[in-house]
């Protein structure tokens, strides 16, 4: 029986980590392709679809690219944790956090900072929870 060390299992985990992006990656590329297709069947507009195949595949790039970081982290951190490593993966994180900046500006049309609260993917307070609906509040939605 082969007793692996700490390194070894951590470098296995980040290639796992490596595998599940790439996996989120090509699953995303081929449903973005697909929710294109039911898209063009719906409408026969070519606008529809191509938002629609852009925003989906923006998206699964927006994860893939964070499982990716997620590797790195592990990489870095658990198996090599030199000062060139974590110079490195610095640069790494900096350019997937520009690239991913530049993917949500793609998806959602505005800057972050100059985002309506009704257009937030977490609807008009932010929040992702729902807030309860308080009697007499006629602005809440259901």
């Amino acid at each position: 029986m082969m007793i692996m060390t700490f390194a070894e299992v951590m470098d296995h985990v980040a290639q796992g980590f490596e595998a599940l992006g790439a996996l989120i990656l090509i699953a995303g590329a081929l449903w973005s392709l697909a929710s294109g297709g039911v898209a063009w069947r719906q409408s026969k507009d070519g606008r529809k679809t191509y938002a629609r195949v852009r925003q989906t595949l923006g998206g699964s790039l927006l994860l893939g690219l964070e499982v990716l970081v997620a590797a790195d982290l592990v990489r870095t951190i658990a198996v090599a944790p030199t000062l060139d490593n974590v110079l490195i993966l610095g640069l790494i994180v900096l350019i997937r956090t520009f690239l991913s900046f530049s993917l949500e500006i793609e998806i959602t049309g505005d800057l972050p900072w100059r985002r309506s609260p009704d257009k937030s993917p977490n609807g008009p307070t932010g929040d992702s929870r729902k807030a309860p609906k308080l009697a007499g509040d006629s602005t809440r939605l259901p």
